[in-house]
């Protein structure tokens, strides 16, 4: 599962500031706007797109970076035109079209709610009387969904996160979820000093993001790249500098 985040109203195309060597494999992937994790304005275009960019290059691995809106990254991709797609969470309706990577990182969706509004809930039943802010064609866990659909959370979508937070730290919403790392990010950068002071979240995960890396299964030569990229993972865990990439996002 992948939760559209923002759509870009043009199409940008970021290439590595490498020229490929001789001999090495070059993979093309579209990305979008999802940062820490994923974003053309970011060093190294986010913590994700450097494991990405990272993991294959211990495989002599080229990677060129394509950033669109994600519903295009994700067309491109499907379609073959662009070797795969990061950001994404596999289901088996994209299973069907594509090839699935190893995890390459994990974050816990969680609940942000003001430090006056204390919040104990162990169900989603429990959360009954409280407004939850979302953002439009989020798609969050399965559960979640399921809540919003049956009528047991009482959700109000608006048009992105940044408005939801704003919304939070006024009081006009009593929670709103995101992953972990994306909202203490987008608070920080959203709100002032003496209202980013008001918000904390709660530390029961109500699911957990999978990310990985998806190959079209369009395009024949994906099955050894992705062989490729599950190796090149795996040999960068084991380094520590994975470790590390984290400990360096969540210390700014």
């Amino acid at each position: 599962m992948r939760i559209p985040v923002v759509f870009l109203s043009a199409v940008t195309i970021i290439v590595w500031s490498v020229t490929p060597s001789h001999g090495r494999d070059v993979i093309r992937l579209a990305n979008g706007e999802w940062p820490p994790y994923y974003s053309k304005h970011l060093p190294d275009n986010g913590v994700g797109s450097k494991i990405v960019k990272d993991a294959f290059a211990l495989e002599h691995v080229t990677v060129i970076y394509g950033f669109f809106s994600w519903s295009r990254a994700m067309a491109l991709a499907k379609s073959g035109e662009w070797d795969g797609v990061v950001g994404y969470q596999t289901n088996p309706e994209r299973n069907r079209s594509f090839y699935a990577s190893e995890v390459v990182w994990e974050a816990p969706w969680v609940f942000f709610h003001l430090k006056t509004q204390p919040v104990q809930w162990k169900t989603f039943e429990d959360l009954r009387s409280f407004t939850v802010g979302a953002t439009v064609e989020y798609m969050y866990t399965r559960e979640f969904m399921e809540a919003e659909r049956k009528g047991i959370l009482k959700i109000h979508r608006i048009d992105s996160d940044e408005q939801n937070f704003m919304k939070l730290a006024s009081g006009r919403i009593d929670l709103f979820p995101q992953l972990l790392d994306v909202g203490v990010y987008q608070y920080k950068r959203t709100l002032d000093a003496s209202a980013q002071r008001l918000i904390t979240y709660h530390p029961k995960p109500f699911g957990v993001h999978g990310d990985q890396v998806l190959l079209s299964r369009a395009n024949r030569k994906n099955v050894r790249l992705m062989a490729l990229f599950n190796r090149g993972l795996k040999r960068l865990k084991e380094s520590g500098t994975y470790t590390a990439y984290f400990r360096d996002l969540r210390e700014k």
